[in-house]
């Protein structure tokens, strides 16, 4: 399993299919700052709880310059029943093989109700302008990251 990432590594790159089957990369966000967040599965409470929370903080978000990208190995379909359920308003993208997730040290094992499996690991990590790693969480709780992240960065 790869290494986690690190404040001031290179984030690696991706490019995976939207819930529309639109590619979308790192590449798109060059000379901005973007959120990506690696969550287990949709529509499940804590990663409801983390998207809602996403899209209600949006705006001060991208007022600050930030972006934000959901990244699940959900197939698009899911993802994009999802989006339209809870009216989120950010790319979510679907990782179906687990690379991305893995080359950005969000896949792993976990305990999930006391039982141990390989999965994604409830992670966040904050991309410069330049591409580089701002901060990288991993294994974080859905219940106030995002409020504990915009605290973070100042916003």
């Amino acid at each position: 399993m790869p290494a986690q990432l690190a404040a001031g590594n290179p984030a690696p790159n991706f490019s995976l299919p939207n819930a529309a089957g639109e590619q979308v990369s790192l590449a798109d966000y060059a000379g901005r700052r973007v959120v990506v967040y690696f969550y287990p599965k949709a529509a499940t409470p804590g990663c409801t709880t983390e998207a809602c929370d996403f899209r209600d903080s949006l705006s001060a978000l991208k007022g600050a310059g930030v972006d934000v990208v959901g990244i699940s190995t959900d197939p698009q379909q899911d993802l994009a029943k999802f989006a339209g359920d809870f009216g989120l308003n950010f790319p979510l993208l679907s990782d179906l093989d687990h690379a991305t997730a893995e080359a950005w040290g969000a896949w792993g094992e976990k305990k999930v109700n006391g039982t141990t499996l390989i999965g994604t690991l409830r992670s966040t990590v904050v991309v410069n302008a330049d591409g580089t790693v701002h901060s990288a969480e991993y294994n974080v709780a859905a219940d106030g990251h995002v409020a504990r992240l915009r605290s973070s960065l100042g916003l």
